[in-house]
């Protein structure tokens, strides 16, 4: 199985555009130890040829020029073949609105994700301005599915998912009593043909045994990485929420609920960019090296 890591910052990139925390002013004026990062974006390939896509980030479009095996191979013909959405959160959705150019494509969500896109916003609809532009495919927790084109035809990539509870975002206008609660946010696990196995997890609150029994099988783990303690946002902007309140488990707190995770390698991702170990000079950076894990970079490009 390929993975490319297309980006690993949280919502708004790093820098984000209208943040002039110490970090972004670090990297703009070229005077940090670290690198710019764009919003987070997965793609999986069994065979470098079909892709899909873990969520469609708003930096979709440059994150695809950016990738080679992503370039079209024939006039209006991508690799790309599909999206798994492990959320409705705009960091997460509004890449699809990117890939509207009629190419038959299948989205797999939760049922109450595929309600909030399809059914609540009329944007959505541009794709679905001819048959079959998009199929949207219900995703149930519990068993491997296999991720299949438009037309049926399979990767040879299975996924599970494990729906995690979590909010949902404030442009939902159903009432979310008439949601599933507990499709709000997902981790997302993808498997090869040999049995190799991707777990995903870019966003998550709180660790339950069946989410840790199933990170415990996985090869390569890329895990919440947005704050590195709970109250980050309070100390760097004086207001805001806690990661917590956020729907994240903060990294300092990761390090020990995941110390005994048997998992060959493991990666934060999603970095939000008051993040202390997006600086590769900060004892934070340091302190997450040293426990085993590596702090996820835009175009890395992995193989299992």
């Amino acid at each position: 199985m390929r993975i490319q890591i297309l980006g690993s910052a949280a919502g708004g990139r790093f820098p984000q555009w209208n943040c002039g925390c110490g970090n972004c002013v670090a990297v703009r004026e070229g005077k940090f130890s670290g690198k710019a990062r764009t919003q987070a974006q997965l793609a999986l390939s069994a065979d470098g040829s079909t892709w899909f896509l873990a969520g469609a980030s708003p930096d979709l479009a440059s994150q695809i020029e950016s990738s080679p095996a992503l370039h079209p191979r024939a006039l209006r013909h991508s690799p790309v073949a599909g999206v798994v959405l492990g959320s409705a959160d705009l960091d997460h959705v509004v890449g699809l609105l990117l890939l509207r150019e009629l190419q038959p494509l299948r989205v797999y969500a939760a049922p109450s994700i595929l309600r909030i896109l399809r059914e609540e916003n009329s944007m959505f609809g541009m794709l679905n301005r001819v048959e079959p532009q998009v199929v949207w495919t219900s995703m149930n927790s519990g068993a491997l599915f296999p991720l299949l084109s438009a037309d049926g035809k399979d990767s040879r990539l299975r996924c599970e998912v494990c729906y995690l509870s979590g909010r949902y975002p404030k442009y939902v206008k159903t009432n979310t009593a008439d949601l599933a609660r507990d499709e709000a946010t997902a981790a997302l696990f993808f498997e090869s043909a040999s049995g190799k196995r991707v777990a995903y997890v870019p966003a998550v609150g709180s660790l339950s045994d069946t989410l840790l029994a199933k990170i415990h099988r996985a090869d390569l783990l890329l895990f919440d990485g947005t704050f590195w303690s709970d109250d980050e946002l309070l100390r760097v902007q004086g207001s805001g929420e806690t990661a917590h309140q956020m729907g994240h488990i903060p990294v300092e707190e990761s390090l020990r609920l995941l110390r005994s995770i048997k998992v060959e390698r493991k990666m934060f991702v999603h970095l939000n960019s008051t993040n202390p170990i997006l600086n590769e000079a900060s004892p934070e950076h340091q302190a997450v090296r040293q426990a085993g894990w590596e702090v996820a970079e835009d175009n890395w490009q992995l193989e299992l």
